[in-house]
């Protein structure tokens, strides 16, 4: 049984086994405040601007600044109901690994599940990028001409995350649903404090020449979001959100340079501070919006080095409702009743 295997049955048993402790009858269902779509399939297409990025630092020179060839991720997303999924990759049509041959080759793979279990929320993703190349060159050397020199490239370079995530919101006047699955539609501007636990098991491997590394990392941390839909004319909306966090990060990095092999584990406490602002517009059958949004990570690796991570980008969206046809909605239907969403 591969990982990939493992981690689905891992979240699948994590999420259904105790639904009934997040369950809420139908009957309380607000149709004040909320529009529902109990019957219809949410797809949408998401384009977003998002780079990956690895920073490595080095306390006796210039610092490693590593990138992958990209251009645009492209996320296709289908919401029924509780139910949610995603895929993410890097579009070839919308400039993804261009100038191969002086930045290589990079690929990424993003799948992520979402359960809205009453008011709490489940996700669970895992997602791989690989190629990377240096993008500050120039600071290694100066006689190095960007557009026509090739950039040290590390094809081997690779990263592969495990998140879990398991939220809570706090007003039963707000919906969530309605700025991130669209299975619902708020009436009225509402807003709620919602934090969230978050938990990720990251594995970076890189090799280079004589060089092999394999770091692991282990991190827990607690956020304290606040979201916010403001409605404009009942089809539009603005929807800004704010969510610091602390946490600890276990780590343990192995390496071996021309056969000898060094060892090191290390916990940190770590700081991060995430955001955004969504606009958009609503009706039965579609919608569209776009979002700008930032992300701020850091931690204090010793007294004089801090390690950051910070990274602004943008997201396009458009969505299309459906009716669900019969071979999807009776299962879902079967496991709603079971469950009393």
């Amino acid at each position: 049984m591969n990982q990939n295997t493992i981690f689905t049955c891992v979240f699948l048993i994590f999420v259904f086994s105790p639904a009934k402790l997040f369950s809420q009858n139908k009957s309380e269902k607000d149709t004040v405040n909320f529009i529902y779509y109990p019957d219809k399939i949410m797809v949408r297409a998401n384009v977003s601007t998002q780079n990956d990025a690895y920073l490595l630092t080095n306390k006796n020179g210039p610092n490693l600044d590593l990138e992958t060839n990209n251009s645009y991720k492209l996320f296709l997303s289908i919401d029924y109901k509780f139910i949610g999924f995603s895929y993410g990759f890097y579009p070839k049509f919308f400039g993804g690994n261009k100038d191969e041959d002086l930045k290589g080759k990079s690929s990424f793979s993003d799948y992520n599940f979402r359960f809205f279990l009453g008011r709490w929320l489940q996700t669970a993703s895992f997602s791989k990028t690989r190629g990377y190349y240096v993008a500050n060159m120039s600071e290694f050397d100066p006689n190095w001409v960007e557009g026509k020199d090739a950039y040290l490239k590390f094809p081997d370079f690779k990263t592969v995350q495990y998140e879990m995530s398991t939220s809570y919101l706090f007003n039963p006047k707000f919906s969530l649903k309605s700025i991130t699955s669209f299975t619902e539609w708020q009436k009225k501007s509402a807003g709620s404090f919602i934090p969230s636990l978050i938990y990720s098991y990251n594995r970076i491997l890189s090799k280079f020449d004589n060089l092999n590394g394999k770091q692991k990392e282990f991190d827990v941390r607690l956020a304290a979001g606040y979201y916010y839909n403001f409605i404009i004319h009942k089809n539009f909306y603005i929807a800004p959100h704010l969510s610091p966090s602390i946490g600890v990060k276990f780590l343990h990095d192995k390496s071996v340079d021309s056969e000898v092999e060094t060892i090191e584990k290390n916990t940190y406490f770590t700081r991060n501070i995430e955001g955004g602002i969504k606009i958009g517009y609503n009706c039965n059958r579609i919608l569209c919006g776009a979002s700008l949004n930032f992300d701020d990570s850091s931690y204090n690796e010793d007294k004089t080095t801090v390690i950051t991570n910070g990274k602004v980008y943008g997201l396009l969206y458009f969505g299309y409702r459906f009716d669900a046809p019969e071979f999807i909605s009776k299962p879902i239907e079967k496991i709603d009743s079971k469950i009393k969403m």
